[in-house]
């Protein structure tokens, strides 16, 4: 119904116990059947109802009821009301999905947990209108219908639109702790490989695994004319 006032029935009743107007006034403004509006004067229809006063809502004049007061044929106009009411909106709860595609559902759910760990569990319940219990049973493999699974992209069955997906994917990976960086994979840089390796120790030096002898000091040396010369003594 257009241009109907609030409360209609109650509207009504006001207007035929508070003023003289026609019945077929009083129902079209209402947006009533004249029968019906009969029936509210004679007590038969709207029984227990409470007059609603269309003046106080702002949604008549006491000039316009006056008017049609006093001319059968003039109709009444419901008053633009002067404040502004804030649009209703409803709170987004679950998606409802129809029955043709409430079947894939498990499919979809076993999608998103394998392609996109990151979600969190609200997310998914809210992307394909799931329940956390049936939720927690493709995860833990427990589902009635586990071994017939097949992962399937939600937004191919219909489930939820892309950017729905892309926007609870992007939010759960701004969500998500970011992760240290692993360094122990990094590169060496290039003065460390071509840099020549430091000599080692002479009492470390080895050969075919055999560590040497320490050499000896410079005032520790054999002196060749000694030598020879016990040589010397000694020969007959």
């Amino acid at each position: 119904m257009t241009d109907a006032p609030l409360m209609p029935k109650a509207t009504a009743v006001w207007l035929v116990e508070n003023t003289s107007l026609t019945f077929d006034q009083i129902a079209e403004f209402c947006k009533l059947h004249p029968l019906e509006v009969k029936g509210i004067a004679d007590g038969e229809v709207a029984t227990g109802i409470k007059g609603y006063d269309p003046i106080s809502t702002g949604q008549l004049t006491r000039e316009e009821i006056a008017a049609a007061e006093q001319d059968p044929d003039h109709r009444l106009h419901l008053s633009t009301s002067k404040v502004r009411t804030p649009e209703f909106k409803k709170p987004r709860g679950a998606r409802y999905t129809p029955l043709s595609r409430r079947h894939d559902r498990p499919n979809a759910v076993l999608w998103l947990l394998r392609n996109h760990p990151e979600l969190k569990d609200a997310q998914i319940m809210r992307l394909v209108g799931t329940t956390k219990h049936t939720l927690s049973a493709i995860r833990e493999r427990t589902h009635w219908n586990s071994a017939n699974l097949q992962p399937m992209d939600p937004v191919t069955l219909g489930l939820c639109s892309q950017i729905d997906l892309d926007f609870e994917v992007n939010r759960a990976a701004k969500e998500r702790p970011k992760v240290e960086d692993d360094r122990s994979q990094t590169l060496v840089s290039a003065e460390i490989t071509t840099a020549r390796p430091a000599a080692a120790p002479a009492s470390q030096l080895e050969v075919f695994g055999v560590p040497t002898a320490k050499p000896k000091p410079a005032d520790e040396r054999i002196d060749v004319n000694s030598v020879f010369g016990k040589l010397k003594d000694k020969t007959p």
